[in-house]
């Protein structure tokens, strides 16, 4: 597994029960996690929750607030800056396990520049959320286009850059479906010399239909496999679906990308160290194309 090991203000303290206990800078919050299936002594740490999210019979749930900053705050990774808040859905606008790709990206971004200082690295970033990887590839010296198909959070994207000091750094902000702008820069002959997909477990299309992650990665795959220089640097896929492993991303990886144009592929867990016990706790899947 592929632990991201260098976080300073943020970091789990706890597992039990069917939730995980987290800091996020001087907050502690309580969040469920449905394969935390183990009942170990919960510890004084447990008495410190500033807001724990109770989810609802009849679906959803809410924040039982203790004492908590009103609105958001911010936290660092390395010299990143992002905002948490809290939401209706019990996530807080960042997904710290990712910094384990944030990093790999970076060192494939700042090792291509090194080699020639003149190269445009441009990354699209599907599904990209608030941007986490978005501003990592961006701060590593990259041009990114962030792609998703919610404003809102394509515009806290944009305050995390400006956080970070990238605002006036080559970053386009689109608001779409991704496979429609996928399908959209193929037809404008556009490339790319990276490709981040983290795609949601569950989505609608264009028409409003609902579709599930299972029978549309291959798709998602094929088609922004299109993108792709014959030199491209990586191809990156994530997925936080039971159903979809880690070896079955690797092998689509490989049979759209690495028989095509080469290259080697590789999948695993990433997952965050549990401060109370020093193992690490699962938190998805990673595959991964590289040049």
């Amino acid at each position: 597994m592929r632990a991201a090991e260098h976080w300073k203000d943020f970091e789990v303290l706890d597992t039990s029960g069917g939730e995980k206990l987290e800091r996020w800078g001087n907050v502690i919050l309580a969040r469920p996690d449905p394969q935390i299936i183990w009942n170990t002594p919960k510890g004084d740490s447990w008495k410190k929750i500033n807001a724990r999210y109770l989810r609802s019979r009849s679906g959803g749930g809410s924040w039982e607030v203790r004492n908590m900053p009103a609105g958001s705050w911010t936290i660092g990774y390395r010299e990143l800056t992002f905002k948490i808040q809290p939401t209706g859905f019990k996530h807080t606008g960042l997904f710290p396990e990712q910094a384990v790709n944030w990093d790999f990206m970076a060192e494939k971004i700042r090792a291509a520049r090194e080699k020639d200082p003149n190269r445009e690295i441009k990354v699209l970033n599907l599904f990209a959320y608030t941007g986490g990887a978005t501003i990592a590839c961006s701060a590593a010296g990259a041009s990114v286009c962030h792609v998703d198909a919610s404003k809102g959070m394509v515009a806290w994207a944009r305050e995390n850059a400006a956080l970070s000091g990238l605002e006036n750094r080559p970053i386009r902000w689109i608001v779409d479906d991704c496979l429609k702008f996928i399908r959209r820069e193929i037809r404008r002959g556009n490339r790319y010399d990276g490709i981040i997909m983290d795609p949601p477990s569950y989505g609608r299309g264009p028409g409003g239909e609902v579709w599930q992650l299972e029978e549309q990665v291959y798709t998602l795959v094929e088609e922004a496999a299109k993108l792709l220089y014959e030199d491209s640097l990586f191809f990156l896929l994530n997925s936080y679906t039971t159903g979809l492993s880690a070896s079955v991303m690797e092998y689509i990886l490989g049979v759209v990308i690495r028989d095509r144009i080469g290259g080697q592929v590789s999948s695993d867990e990433i997952g965050l160290p549990v401060k109370s016990t020093g193992y690490v706790l699962p938190c998805g899947s990673t595959a991964i194309w590289q040049r």
